[in-house]
C-alpha cells in the first residue's frame, strides 16, 4: 500500500511556496482507495467528477455515444469549475 511519504511532491509548492490547482489529488485518491469517501471529498472535491469524466471517456471509446462531444465538454467545464472554486476557497481560508 502506498503511504503519504511516497507521494510525488508538488512542484509549485516546493519551488514557489503556493499550492497548484492539483494539490491534494494524490492524497484524495489514497483516501478513496481506502474507502474514506468523505475525507477524499474534503481533500479534493473534484475527485469524484474527475473519475466520472475519465470513466465516460473510456466508455465512449468502446460505445460511441451520439452526443459524446457535448457531454465531454460539459463534464470538462464542470470539473474545471469545481477545481477552480475549491482552489479559490483554499486560497482565502
Amino acid at each position: 500500500m502506498i503511504s503519504e511519504n511516497q507521494l510525488l511532491p508538488c512542484f509549485s509548492k516546493t519551488f514557489f511556496g503556493f499550492e497548484c490547482l492539483g494539490c491534494g489529488i494524490q492524497r484524495s485518491f489514497l483516501f478513496l482507495i481506502n474507502g474514506e469517501f468523505w475525507n477524499a471529498f474534503k481533500m479534493y472535491p473534484a475527485i469524484f467528477t474527475i473519475i466520472g469524466f475519465a470513466f465516460f471517456i473510456m466508455l465512449n471509446w468502446k460505445i460511441k455515444f451520439k452526443n459524446a462531444n457535448k457531454i465531454i465538454t460539459r463534464l470538462a467545464y464542470l470539473n474545471l469549475s469545481i477545481i477552480l472554486l475549491h482552489y479559490f476557497i483554499k486560497l482565502t481560508i
